[in-house]
């Protein structure tokens, strides 16, 4: 009799993967969901589990037991809720995942940000107790903010999962259900997402119900038996330039026999021996291990959340926002873009000077307004007037925009994840945009 195995498996590791991030207002369930998520999925041993349940009744929260399995900080456990974008994988029959659990406090959206640049599906889960739906749907609440980041950092498919059906508030009533439902959907589709790319399901995080047993004993009026396991391993997968020349922003580094990065591979595939140009910069490294999870690969390609090993370059030079870049093919990187932007909502007008924080690929830096350009037609994206001295919000602009040092850039029409930004000041998200050309 063999024992049995928890986690991310070698087999596993020759699965295609899908990276999915978790996103909504504070106090939605995120955290348990996931967290149940992986223990349905046997990516947590119970042993584990058992420890996570008896830390959790020490400090008087016996209902965040699964949300320990994503948050593991001691900060994060003692104020209950989530401050890093947790990180986890798990598998079924035929998908790999790389899951992450983003932040839902407002004090937090930066961290969530960087998650969710990593992410091709989005999950938001939005909790149907009552009151707790309207706090975070309302103007200002993160259900709304994390779904237009969501779509501005190229999520182009989304579930949403109302959660909390079992609350006694809400007893799994279709009528809160619909009326949700019905709320969320113009939004959504205002936000960019069509239709046709969001899917809707009742579960419960706490029970389990919805995520991968059938609803249909509690809620008899749900038409389908669909489960968010289901749904997670039948929505399509996105297009990978497999093929393509190597291409990884940073995320983070650590040393562990040796210096380590992760990221995730936008464009191309890696092997051990192979030969990486860091920019921005004039290190050259060799790739020495590639890693899943802590299991081995032969070759790492486009989609993969990867650990490298590598030799010869610098620990303090691998930060986030850098590029690990086929050394035949090197990622563009300049102090200075234009763009094509819309702004949002901000407090006052924007001026050449105005200096804000830019989100890109795994980057978070400061920006300044050079120059505004142009005004752009609502309707046709034609150009309406020239050099306005100001930007308004609700209106697109040509802009250039300044860094102060060297950033990794490329412009939208050639390579999408490295060209979408998005613009943050004062804990609200301003405006997003796209790169047109790199000085």
């Amino acid at each position: 009799m063999t024992e049995e195995t928890f986690g991310i498996t070698q087999s596993d590791t020759l699965k295609k993967n899908l990276n999915i991030i978790f996103i909504g207002h504070v106090d939605a369930g995120k955290s348990t969901v996931s967290g149940h998520l992986m223990f349905i999925t046997k990516s947590i041993d119970p042993r584990l589990l058992d420890k996570y349940k008896q830390e959790a009744s020490k400090m008087g929260r016996d209902g965040w037991v699964y949300a320990y399995a994503m948050d593991t900080s001691k900060d994060e456990r003692s104020k209950g809720k989530t401050v890093e974008v947790g990180r986890a994988m798990f598998a079924t029959e035929n998908r790999r995942f790389t899951l992450l659990d983003a932040p839902g406090h407002k004090g937090y959206v930066p961290n969530m940000v960087v998650g969710t640049m990593q992410a091709d599906v989005g999950v938001l889960i939005i909790s149907a107790r009552r009151g707790e739906f309207e706090t975070g749907f309302e103007k200002g609440g993160q259900s709304r903010e994390h779904a237009i980041i969501a779509k501005t950092c190229g999520v182009r498919a989304l579930i949403v999962a109302i959660n909390k059906m079992d609350d006694p508030t809400v007893e799994w009533s279709q009528e809160r259900y619909d009326e949700i439902v019905k709320k969320v959907s113009p939004f959504l589709k205002g936000v960019g997402f069509p239709k046709s790319s969001v899917r809707y399901i009742p579960i419960s995080g706490w029970t389990g119900k919805g995520i991968a047993e059938s609803v249909r004993a509690d809620a008899p009026w749900f038409d389908s038996d669909e489960t968010l396991i289901h749904m997670l391993d039948t929505i399509p997968m996105p297009k990978r330039d497999v093929k393509g020349q190597f291409r990884m922003p940073v995320l983070d580094r650590f040393r562990h026999m040796g210096v380590c990065c992760v990221g995730k591979v936008e464009r191309g595939s890696v092997v051990p021996g192979d030969k990486l140009a860091l920019m921005p910069g004039e290190s050259i490294g060799e790739v020495t291990d590639v890693f899943i999870d802590e299991q081995t690969l032969e070759k790492g390609e486009a989609g993969d959340n990867l650990c490298l090993r590598l030799k010869g370059i610098p620990e303090e030079e691998l930060r986030a926002g850098t590029c690990l870049c086929a050394t035949d093919s090197l990622c563009h990187f300049s102090k200075q873009i234009i763009c094509q932007f819309v702004l949002l909502e901000h407090r006052s007008l924007i001026a050449p000077g105005y200096r804000c924080v830019m989100h890109i690929h795994t980057a978070s830096v400061e920006v300044t307004v050079h120059r505004i350009l142009a005004l752009l037609d609502k309707k046709t994206k034609k150009i309406k007037e020239k050099l306005p001295k100001f930007a308004t919000p609700g209106n697109s602009y040509v802009i250039s925009l300044e860094f102060d040092q060297p950033q990794c850039v490329e412009m939208y029409s050639d390579f999408e994840r490295m060209g979408r930004f998005l613009l943050r000041d004062e804990d609200s998200t301003i405006g997003i945009g796209v790169i047109t050309k790199v000085k």
